[in-house]
């Protein structure tokens, strides 16, 4: 996510001078920004899209990035002015948040989600640790975008605009350009699939493709009505969930109150963003956030989704809004891991048996993180020892141990090909078994790999809930992206 610049200090004889003298140091940005999209990831950039009503989304270069990159580095994403719209956004828990995030939380409480218009983003700089001067151009970056797209101030029970920051560390914005800039801007925002896709690669940082997604969907109470969503995400690298992980933006034109658009949002980024990891760091500038502006069905003959915290079930729309919703978010945070840095394989896991969904999830994520596992995997080695391992140390010291939930003599591991072929067996009962070499290479040589973690082999079709993570391999490239960029 981020790289701070350095500081000098020169010792003398009598006492110790520290210079607080910027200095401009090759960064492992610097790799990255116009690149060309690999071959192999130009699949995942959408050609066209399906984008709701009522949003407008622009870009434009103020030189946040070096002039040497023509990539966007910053984006307004807004609903327009005539719609009543609502806004809510999850986290990162990281005790060092940066100031687009004490900023946005405080928005989002104050106004309980009313009024939260949009969102303006940077890339390439994160503005952490920069202090009260840092928060205050954040808070600038926010009330700025919020007048030219409102006329208003931005202050709480009016219209406001989120703000996310993504890049290096340690350095402060250079507000006064992006102020310029946000004029820009302004004046040349649409709603086509252009607009959306350089917003994308406006958040770009050390991402080798623009992640962008969109669909649409109808509701259980008004079938013939076509809802839309859309949203943008980044990420390649400090990836790992502790409320969501990345930037993320996401608008719907469908109708949602306040409440239930929080619920919704939290619930999808715990199953989603919150089931990817690259590398196991939680970063400083997490963050995503949701629109939604009713704009699908403007003569209010739709009412909105609600959430009724008092009862034990909701109402239709908010559960298929919900399925939804998990499904969209996951389809974006998996295309952070095809992008995670350096790497070449796309690994799933999947925990059976577990006897909660947070205990299978749990187990999952400490498979997700292990560094023998990930090396094993570039190496083409399915290495289910160490996968093993992971599992066999995965609950020490949690909330989970001690209640028998891993038993060795009843555990499993397999490997399923992408194909959707048979499942080939690792370990049966925790015992490794003889496989067939040739499946297992073949199986390796492919770029998505997926493991199976059964609990309770032994047991029937039952009704526990399968824990999914996404991760990816850790690669000679990945060590040189994040080790040798200053030699």
């Amino acid at each position: 996510m981020f790289r701070a610049p350095h500081f000098i200090t020169r010792h003398t004889r009598k006492k110790t001078l520290q210079l607080h003298t910027h200095v401009r140091l090759f960064t492992k940005f610097d790799s990255f920004g116009d690149s060309p999209i690999p071959a192999s990831k130009q699949r995942f950039v959408p050609t066209s899209g399906t984008y709701p009503k009522g949003f407008l989304v622009g870009s434009t270069h103020v030189g946040i990035k070096p002039s040497s990159k023509s990539q966007p580095d910053l984006i307004l994403v807004t609903s327009e002015k005539k719609y009543e719209t609502f806004g809510a956004a999850v986290l990162t828990k990281n005790e060092f948040p940066a100031a687009s995030v004490v900023v946005t939380r405080e928005l989002v409480k104050k106004s309980g989600g009313r009024g939260l218009k949009g969102v303006v983003a940077n890339s390439w700089c994160a503005n952490l640790l920069t202090g009260k001067e840092g928060l205050e151009d954040s808070r600038t970056m926010s009330r700025e975008a919020a007048r030219l797209v409102h006329g208003k101030g931005g202050e709480p029970g009016e219209d406001a605009v989120m703000v996310m920051h993504t890049g290096i560390g340690g350095q402060r914005l250079p507000i006064d350009n992006i102020i310029r800039g946000l004029s820009t801007l302004h004046q040349n925002m649409g709603n086509s699939h252009d607009h959306w896709l350089q917003a994308a690669r406006g958040i770009c940082t050390t991402d080798t493709f623009p992640k962008l997604a969109s669909r649409t969907f109808t509701l259980p109470s008004s079938p013939n009505t076509t809802f839309s969503i859309a949203g943008i995400t980044k990420g390649a690298g400090m990836i790992h969930p502790n409320m969501a992980t990345t930037l993320g933006i996401i608008c719907t034109d469908a109708p949602v109150t306040p409440s239930a658009l929080q619920q919704l949002l939290s619930t999808a980024a715990d199953k989603s963003y919150n089931c990817i990891s690259i590398e196991g760091d939680t970063s400083t500038n997490d963050m995503v956030a949701i629109i939604a502006n009713g704009a699908a069905t403007p003569s209010n003959s739709h009412p909105p989704i609600d959430f009724d915290s008092s009862s034990a079930s909701q109402s239709e729309d908010f559960i298929a809004f919900q399925k939804m919703l998990i499904e969209f978010m996951a389809d974006l945070a998996k295309l952070v891991v095809r992008d995670g840095e350096g790497a070449t394989k796309f690994i799933t896991i999947c925990v059976r048996g577990a006897p909660t969904y947070a205990a299978g999830k749990h187990i999952a994520s400490v498979i997700a993180r292990s560094v023998l596992f990930k090396t094993g995997a570039y190496g083409r080695d399915p290495n289910p020892i160490g996968v093993l391992a992971a599992l066999g140390y995965s609950l020490i010291d949690t909330e989970f141990a001690g209640q028998d939930i891993i038993k060795p003599e009843l555990t499993s591991v397999g490997f399923v090909p992408i194909d959707g072929g048979e499942e080939l067996l690792f370990v049966n009962k925790g015992r490794l078994v003889a496989v067939d070499e040739v499946r297992v290479k073949e199986l390796m040589e492919g770029e998505d790999v997926e493991v199976v973690v059964d609990l309770r082999a032994d047991r029937t079709e039952g009704k526990e809930e399968e824990a999914i993570y996404w991760t990816c391999d850790i690669t000679h490239d990945f060590v040189t992206i994040n080790g040798d960029f200053g030699k």
